[in-house]
């Protein structure tokens, strides 16, 4: 059960509900970090009517990195930098692997929302959730087939880490 604020001031509950936020903001923001990196790639790789798709999710994930950015410093944090380059989870030599990439980044960045989804506040958890939903939309785009639990299913089938707070911030 939690405790409630008493005359103001915040109980241990809500300081640590506060903290684990903020984590799961810094995390969702590191995720965005690889997938611009990552899009990067992709865009360099593909051709034809995917590389719309690819800067249309290049722009979006942009455009949320830049809004975590602004969440952590409102939550008073110091929003994380982006890693000069990423370690690519698998070779990316022409445009199908590229598509592969789009997918798993994709994949990952649901899995770290899925976390916010369970960390935030009402209205942070409304704003995971459609990050969510568009990472899981985006997934199935580039693979052709989605999952019963995007964000979920994913995280306990992986072995290594799929952009959570404990990822190294150098890998995608």
């Amino acid at each position: 059960m939690r405790t409630t604020a008493v005359h103001g001031r915040k109980s241990r509950a809500d300081a640590d509900s506060g903290h684990d936020e903020l984590t799961a903001v810094q995390a969702a923001l590191a995720a965005e970090h690889a997938a611009v990196y990552g899009y990067g790639v992709v865009g360099g790789r593909i051709a034809g009517d995917r590389r719309k798709e690819a800067q249309a999710a290049y722009d979006g994930h942009r455009a949320r990195r830049d809004a975590l950015r602004r969440v952590v410093r409102d939550l008073g944090g110091t929003p994380r930098a982006a890693a000069a380059a990423y370690e690519l989870p698998f070779p990316v030599p022409d445009a199908a692997a590229a598509v592969r990439l789009a997918a798993e980044l994709e994949d990952r960045l649901a899995a770290v929302y899925a976390d916010l989804v369970r960390a935030g506040g009402a209205a942070r958890r409304t704003e995971a959730a459609a990050a969510l939903r568009e990472a899981a939309v985006r997934a199935v785009r580039w693979r052709g087939s989605g999952v019963a639990f995007p964000g979920l299913v994913e995280r306990a089938a992986a072995a290594t880490p799929s952009g959570g707070a404990s990822a190294s911030a150098g890998a995608l």
